[in-house]
């Protein structure tokens, strides 16, 4: 199989999707991003890397940074944050606050929202700055030391972040964190502000197929971890779409309303695409197609 000509090939295949669906523009900086950009990469076991279309261009990873954050705290705590997020899908909306009353202040999982919160709370009070642990392993990683908050669309989403302000003042009052509301949120919304190309975020997610291994050949995590990380993936990482996902892809991912989406192939390799326009659960129309393609096309998934 030549990768790069795969690669090129998907890039033409989903030229019809790209301006569909809508930009994120409730954070009012993802608005001004042009629909029509689409990019791919694949990062090896090896550290190969193969790209196509706009793979070199940084932008906003939102949701995606969620995964990294989780790593670390399994990573540096173990497995004590279970005790205070769940593992299962949520079937509603990552910004929904319904299921968190009822279900009293424990996240349905860590890559919703409230979840993310929690373990962003988790995070900051072992590293004392969860933002600038998540940005150090992506620099470590994909050995791009450029890699920052991009603060226009930090300050956007502060400015605009009322809902996860309810649901973090929900999970407090619930007694499930464990740092000041503002000082969690500042964290949250830094790391969700990460600007990456998906060269580089390709190359952050390999250790997630190398059985949590990093790119020094030092180990992040156990198989074991590693495993569970890509198991709640598949099942949480596309929102309410999981399912959907799972059919049309076949593979662990994650997704975030910059348009981004990692996925995972075991033992094989990891990919990242981006393309801004989203569906009605916040998943890149022409991303989704482009991974469709590629899981077809090569027969990898986890099914």
């Amino acid at each position: 199989m030549n990768m790069q000509n795969l690669l090129e090939d998907i890039a033409g295949a989903v030229q019809s999707q790209l301006g569909q669906g809508q930009v994120a523009d409730y954070i009012p900086q993802l608005a001004t991003v042009d629909p029509y950009c689409f990019g791919i990469s694949v990062a090896t076991r090896d550290g190969e890397v193969y790209s196509a279309g706009d793979a070199r261009t940084a932008f906003s990873i939102q949701s995606i940074s969620k995964v990294f954050a989780l790593a670390l705290v399994l990573a540096l705590d173990g497995e004590d944050i279970w005790k205070r997020v769940f593992r299962e899908p949520s079937g509603n909306p990552f910004n929904s606050l319904i299921q968190l009353e009822s279900e009293g202040g424990i996240p349905r999982n860590p890559f919703i929202n409230a979840g993310a919160i929690v373990v962003t709370d988790r995070l900051l009070s072992m590293t004392g700055d969860a933002a600038g642990a998540v940005r150090g392993l992506m620099r470590e990683e994909t050995g791009n030391a450029g890699i920052d908050v991009d603060p226009r669309v930090a300050g956007s989403e502060l400015g605009n972040s009322h809902r996860n302000a309810s649901l973090a003042h929900f999970l407090a009052s619930c007694g499930n964190l464990e740092n000041p509301v503002e000082d969690v949120l500042d964290s949250y919304v830094k790391q969700c502000a990460l600007a990456m190309s998906c060269e580089d975020l390709a190359l952050a997610t390999r250790f997630l197929a190398s059985n949590g291994l990093r790119t020094d050949g030092t180990r992040l995590l156990s198989p074991a971890q590693t495993k569970r990380i890509n198991a709640v993936m598949l099942t949480c990482g596309t929102y309410d779409a999981a399912g959907e996902f799972a059919y049309r892809v076949g593979l662990p991912g994650k997704s975030g309303v910059g348009g981004g989406i990692v996925a995972v192939v075991p033992d094989k390799c990891a990919i990242s695409v981006w393309s801004p326009g989203l569906g009605r659960s916040g998943n890149s129309v022409a991303g989704v197609a482009a991974l469709d393609e590629f899981t077809t096309r090569t027969g990898w998934s986890v099914f």
